[in-house]
């Protein structure tokens, strides 16, 4: 079975106690200096250490509000480090375990390339156009969207930015993930002749001059390479399996696997989900293996399973470790840092008003 860049089949590494034991003291010893972050999708050795646990955003918001630490040490991915610094103080500096810890995802739309669509679209549609970037992208794409009055959106508040947008323009430009944009507007009842796809090496994305005017959501083609891989067989084969079965999908998996899905929602949201059903209840659980193996550990009293056969694991997630967590912790406890993550003050700028507008827009009444 060939696996594509960012996922691969789950392997549960355990580190040596040594290493555990290290990390232990030196995160004692540095105290009053660090905070370390957990993402949902780090394995059971790594985000034992850390001090709050969350999706991407709500990580970087915790990270901001703990201004007395000089040094956050953020066990996820590189975009979401880039979003911590963005809006922590001007004397936190943030770290990441492995620099290397990227993400397919947000690999998949580039400045150059928005930049080059946006001019296109605009070149044949006169009505006002508001971009949304999905949090797993690069600061330079938050600050795009920041410059042309656009927002930056997670998958717990997608919803309401689309209505936000649509309050203010005629049509949304979505990226970088096509599933997530296109799920979101399936599920607030746009149709599906006004949705259309991006697909970035053809002329006009693949579509006509007229689907283009006609589009009230463009999306880019973009995808979750772990989301990706749950397939409507997965369904089918766990209900047929498990008759009383419930499934919970994330948002970033295809259409066809979120309508078979009884829930789907944000890491947070799956979560909660969870923890809220009784006892004795059977769940299939579309996204990273990590978090639903830690779902099954939190909640003996439930059968929780992945949809997946083998379970899909975020292969880039997966570059930081407690080994990479512990050289980071030795060298800040010998004055130097490393794997320092740094946005630029020109691309902060704009991408810090994306931000806010984010959580203006979510947390207005």
């Amino acid at each position: 079975m060939i696996y594509e860049n960012g996922v691969e089949p789950f392997q549960n590494i355990k580190s040596e106690n040594i290493i555990l034991e290290k990390i232990a003291k030196l995160k004692y010893k540095l105290a009053d200096k660090i905070i370390i972050l957990g993402h949902h999708y780090e394995s059971d050795d790594l985000i034992q250490f850390a001090d709050i646990r969350g999706d991407s955003f709500k990580l970087s918001q915790e990270a901001a509000k703990n201004k007395d630490k000089e040094f956050i040490i953020f066990c996820g991915v590189k975009f979401m480090a880039e979003s911590a610094d963005i809006i922590s103080s001007d004397f936190q500096k943030v770290i990441i375990p492995d620099i290397e810890a990227g993400c397919p995802l947000a690999d998949f739309a580039s400045l150059n390339d928005v930049e080059k669509v946006w001019k296109e679209i605009n070149s044949i549609v006169n009505e006002k156009i508001i971009p949304i970037t999905y949090i797993n992208s690069t600061a330079n794409l938050k600050s795009f969207v920041g410059k042309n009055g656009g927002s930056v959106c997670t998958s717990s508040n997608a919803s309401k930015i689309f209505d936000w947008a649509m309050e203010r323009g005629e049509k949304i430009f979505f990226f970088p993930d096509q599933y997530l944009g296109g799920n979101t507007a399936l599920a607030k009842g746009f149709d599906k002749k006004n949705i259309i796809l991006w697909e970035r090496n053809k002329k006009f994305g693949g579509n006509s001059k007229e689907d283009i005017l006609n589009a009230k959501i463009i999306l880019w083609d973009g995808y979750c390479s772990v989301h990706k891989r749950f397939s409507i067989e997965d369904t089918y084969r766990l209900k047929k399996k498990y008759p009383k079965i419930k499934i919970i999908s994330h948002p970033e998996c295809n259409n066809e696997v979120i309508k078979k899905s009884d829930e789907f929602g944000s890491t947070g949201y799956i979560i909660q989900t969870i923890e809220n059903s009784p006892d004795g209840s059977v769940w299939g659980v579309g996204t990273e293996q990590h978090l639903v193996n830690r779902l099954q550990q939190m909640h003996p009293k439930k059968k929780i399973l992945s949809l997946s056969k083998v379970g899909n694991q975020c292969a880039t997630m997966s570059k930081n470790t407690p080994e990479k967590l512990l050289k980071v912790l030795e060298n800040l406890d010998n004055g130097k840092i490393i794997n320092q993550i740094i946005v630029k003050d020109e691309i902060k700028k704009y991408a810090k008003i994306s931000l806010e507008r984010m959580i203006n827009i979510t947390t207005k009444s």
